[in-house]
């Protein structure tokens, strides 16, 4: 493992803070499928199908490129969403909706 590898997981660990079981109950409900950019045609959103492959590097022993990469992504995403955190309540907002669909609960300490 390179030592971005390692950073990489660190972080990764760090901002994804739902379990692989967490998320994929989270990913079944109908607020999870509410949220995010679609396909023209419809179909699964990207953070939807981004927190499908969260999940499986979350419990796998050893990543591979492609998963240091996706979770390289997740990092980016999360920072960014994190930043445009709406005012007032965020228990039923879309925001927190779209970050939970990329493995990050922010009503989780």
């Amino acid at each position: 493992m390179t030592t971005e590898d390692k950073d990489t997981r660190t972080e990764f660990d760090n901002i994804v803070n739902m379990t692989a079981k967490e998320l994929r109950r989270w990913l079944d409900t109908d607020e999870s499928k509410s949220v995010g950019q679609k396909p023209k045609d419809g179909g699964e959103s990207t953070g939807h199908a981004s927190g499908r492959r969260i999940a499986d590097i979350l419990e796998k022993k050893k990543p591979t490129d492609d998963d240091y990469a996706h979770m390289r992504k997740v990092i980016g995403y999360a920072h960014r969403h994190l930043e445009q955190r709406p005012s007032g309540e965020i228990e039923n907002t879309k925001w927190r909706y779209s970050l939970m669909n990329w493995g990050h609960d922010p009503m989780k300490s």
